[in-house]
């Protein structure tokens, strides 16, 4: 199994190709690709490649997928006996990123296998036309 730690929106994420995380908000569009060189550790076949502070030439691709918005956060301050109360509420903006790949130094590490999977109707709950069309 591979995998990366990478820095994004001041937070550190383990990564894997193929599975989408929720991250801070990039500046990309839905569908647009996007390289994240900011990788921490790389960890590919049981060697561990550690940066000091980053792995030099490694780097994180990914698909924005789209940009929603995350739970409301409610913050409460009161002060008791005061008649001090303050009801706030918060909701942080969010990226769905995709990981298509882990490269190290131009090698692609890991991968996203594009597997097409084409959902075909059951045909045993749905009349055939030509039954229907000799009725």
């Amino acid at each position: 199994m591979t995998y990366a730690i990478i820095e994004t929106g001041g937070k550190q994420l383990k990564v894997e190709a193929g599975r989408f995380y929720d991250i801070e908000l990039l500046t990309a569009e839905p569908d647009e690709k996007v390289t994240i060189e900011a990788v921490l550790l790389v960890q590919h076949e049981g060697e561990v490649t550690i940066g000091q502070p980053l792995v030099a030439g490694a780097t994180v691709e990914g698909t924005v997928m789209r940009h929603f918005r995350g739970r409301k956060v409610l913050v409460y301050k009161m002060k008791p006996k005061k008649k001090t109360r303050k009801k706030r509420g918060h909701r942080q903006e969010i990226t769905r990123f995709l990981i298509n790949s882990i490269n190290l130094n131009g090698a692609v590490l890991a991968y996203q296998e594009t597997a097409t999977m084409v959902e075909t109707p059951d045909t045993d709950n749905f009349p055939a036309e030509e039954t229907a069309a000799e009725s």
